[in-house]
């Protein structure tokens, strides 16, 4: 099957959110805690965040997805700020993209973040 873009970032998103939510378990089983600690990280503002984080870290093909991730047209809620909802969106591109197409260099990623989700490790 041929993935486009779209595709990636509905793959992406479901990827993130389980990749958070398996670090999320080792942390509490308690409900409540469980979806605080999973929405702190399973939102625009972070995963815009955290791609400024590894953008530095990409390589030449993956920077390329990226962009075009940024670029995909998306509808966003008014009071949302675009900005971020378009890195956002090509984090969850390129997270997509890699579980497809590269699961080791996923892999690589999703440990070199892992450091920074504080209150997770």
């Amino acid at each position: 099957m041929e993935y486009n873009l779209k595709h990636y970032a509905y793959i992406g998103d479901a990827v993130w959110e389980l990749f958070i939510r398996k670090l999320v378990i080792n942390k509490s089983q308690k409900q409540d805690l469980m979806h605080k600690l999973s929405t702190k990280y399973v939102n625009a503002k972070a995963q815009a965040d955290i791609l400024e984080l590894v953008i530095e870290k990409l390589s030449n093909e993956e920077l390329e997805i990226q962009k075009r991730g940024r670029n995909l047209k998306i509808s966003i809620n008014k009071k949302s700020n675009p900005k971020i909802h378009t890195l956002a969106t090509s984090f969850e591109v390129l997270i997509g993209y890699l579980y497809i197409n590269n699961k080791e260099r996923l892999n690589e990623i999703l440990e070199f973040i892992k450091p920074n989700l504080k209150d997770l490790v």
